[in-house]
């Protein structure tokens, strides 16, 4: 049964209320910190990513946010930020930035369910799983970009290419 098959029956089911459920099918370590917020670690091949997703009544959108830790030294930042533009122009859906107070990697994503829509289950695992995907994508060509002599273009060479299809 898919996850989304497990709600068709409840009308008014809360959108964090579903990423708990995602979280605890997963297994992913989570807090639910308000009503309307969630936290999870995710991990990932480069690190643990800390995911936090939160309902706006208010503007009717889901809000995710992916963050890791990343301390760049002061002379890599314009090479990172050009790196950012990089990575965000092969992002369709959610993009990078860079929290330089917090030294934080952000990638960011609204879901905006305007006229009391529902996110689905599947909506929302997707959601969270193009964020995993695109921070661990892009990882190691910001990691190149703020640590060696390369360009931001040759760092984004090694970025994991986008793959099609199932193995």
């Amino acid at each position: 049964m898919s996850l989304s098959e497990q709600y068709i029956e409840v009308d008014d089911l809360h959108p964090i209320d579903i990423v708990e459920t995602l979280a605890t099918h997963h297994e992913w370590d989570f807090d639910r910190v308000a009503d309307d917020q969630i936290a999870m670690a995710i991990e990932g091949q480069w690190r643990t990513y800390s995911v936090t997703l939160a309902w706006s009544a208010y503007d009717e959108t889901l809000r995710m946010i992916c963050t890791f830790d990343m301390e760049p030294p002061e002379a890599s930042m314009p090479a990172l930020y050009e790196v950012l533009n990089l990575a965000n122009d092969k992002c369709w859906a959610g993009a990078f930035s860079y929290w330089r107070e917090q030294r934080l990697m952000v990638y960011r994503y609204g879901l905006v369910l305007a006229g009391e829509q529902m996110a689905s289950p599947d909506q929302i695992a997707c959601m969270v799983e193009t964020a995993v995907l695109a921070a661990e994508r892009f990882y190691p060509a910001f990691q190149l970009a703020c640590w060696t002599d390369k360009t931001p273009e040759q760092a984004m060479q090694v970025a994991i290419a986008e793959s099609y299809g199932r193995a």
